[in-house]
């Protein structure tokens, strides 16, 4: 937010003071003047200092939180809280690191400590325990543990040349990679299941079910979104669309919440084959993968899917319209440009051109809580 002209005064003011505060050699005027920079610092528009250096060093406690997951730390305090020692021999932590290991989880709010004995925090026990598979996250990062990390280590390299680093020629290698290894799959989509059960619940209760009869969530992985919509909308038949590999994943998954009379998989490619007729689609964190050509093509195949008064949603961390305050928009649009050949993030006005383009109407902005954004269209 802009600062008013009275208070930039009144920080430069206070700077002023600080720093004759701070040419006196006596302790006094050394005391006055760090806790008037402290003021100095808040009134600033922008970072303060603490921030910047907290911010360049976010790649620790980044590090920190993803090497929980490799030992899988959460999942064991889950079954009961332990001791230090007990961690030790359990997951195999060197004594010479374990204690500041895990109080910096502590610090960071992940885990609990009382008399000795660890614990998760209450939510961290809820979406990082790997036996919670309706809440777990985990899956999605330990991807980004072990492939993503390293990756966006070489941003300066792509911002230097507008090449990705990745080692992928395309999209599709990418997910021949991620989709070879069946456990490997199933434990990412199980991440991304979690962390897609928010935005599901939204979609499932906020839209406009009641005038359709039927969705079809393209690029669905274990099926979240249709899953979760055919459960509060019971007169719904849903699909979840993805790769062929995907299937066996995704037909367990919608059997386990028994929803396999209203819910199934639809096996393809978006690209290559026609995606099947529905009333509603679904574009949920799959546009930003792709150049500008194939985002066109692919909401063109759902406007050619879809009956007249159909409608399509589109959502994720749309970047905001002046590129100023969805700070997880942009950094995941440069993210995707260091993996990626030719995919990035957009704004909802970008959006709506290309919707227009197509054919579709009435097209509005929804907030979504947290850091994403839906554009709702018609047809």
């Amino acid at each position: 937010m802009a600062q008013s002209e009275a208070e930039q005064d009144e920080a430069h003011r206070v700077q002023q003071i600080a720093d004759k505060i701070a040419e006196s050699p006596s302790e006094v005027g050394r005391e006055e003047a760090f806790e008037l920079k402290q003021i100095a610092d808040e009134l600033a528009d922008g970072p303060t200092q603490y921030e910047i250096i907290k911010t360049c060093y976010g790649f620790l406690s980044t590090k920190i939180v993803l090497s929980a997951i490799d030992f899988d730390l959460f999942t064991v305090l889950a079954e009961e809280p332990r001791t230090r020692e007990e961690l030790e021999e359990e997951l195999g932590l060197h004594p010479r690191c374990s204690a500041d290991y895990l109080d910096s989880l502590v610090a960071l709010g992940y885990l609990e400590r009382e008399d000795g004995v660890y614990r998760n925090d209450p939510l961290v026990d809820k979406v990082m325990d790997a036996n919670k598979p309706d809440h777990y996250i985990g899956g999605a990062l330990e991807w980004a543990n072990d492939h993503q990390y390293d990756v966006f280590g070489e941003l300066t390299e792509t911002l230097k040349t507008g090449e990705p680093q990745s080692g992928y020629m395309d999209e599709d290698e990418m997910f021949d990679e991620l989709y070879e290894d069946e456990d490997r799959a199933d434990s990412f989509t199980s991440g991304m299941a979690g962390l897609t059960s928010r935005v599901a619940e939204y979609i499932a209760e906020a839209f406009e079910w009641d005038e359709y009869e039927s969705v079809c969530d393209v690029g669905s992985a274990k099926g979240q979104v249709p899953v979760t919509v055919a459960e509060e909308n019971d007169h719904l038949e849903a699909t979840a669309f993805d790769l062929p590999e995907l299937e066996p994943i995704s037909t367990e998954f919608i059997s386990k919440r028994e929803m396999d009379d209203r819910v199934s998989f639809h096996p393809g490619d978006a690209f290559e084959d026609d995606l099947p007729q529905h009333d509603v689609f679904v574009l949920g964190r799959i546009l930003h993968d792709f150049g500008l050509e194939k985002k066109k093509e692919l909401i063109r195949s759902t406007y050619e899917a879809m009956p007249e008064d159909g409608a399509l949603l589109i959502y994720g961390s749309l970047i905001d319209n002046e590129r100023r305050e969805n700070v997880v928009g942009l950094m995941t649009s440069l993210y995707t440009m260091v993996d990626s050949e030719k995919g990035y993030d957009y704004t909802p006005n970008e959006c709506r051109e290309w919707l227009e383009e197509v054919g579709f109407s009435d097209i509005e902005v929804r907030d979504i809580p947290g850091p994403e954004t839906m554009v709702v269209a018609q047809k």
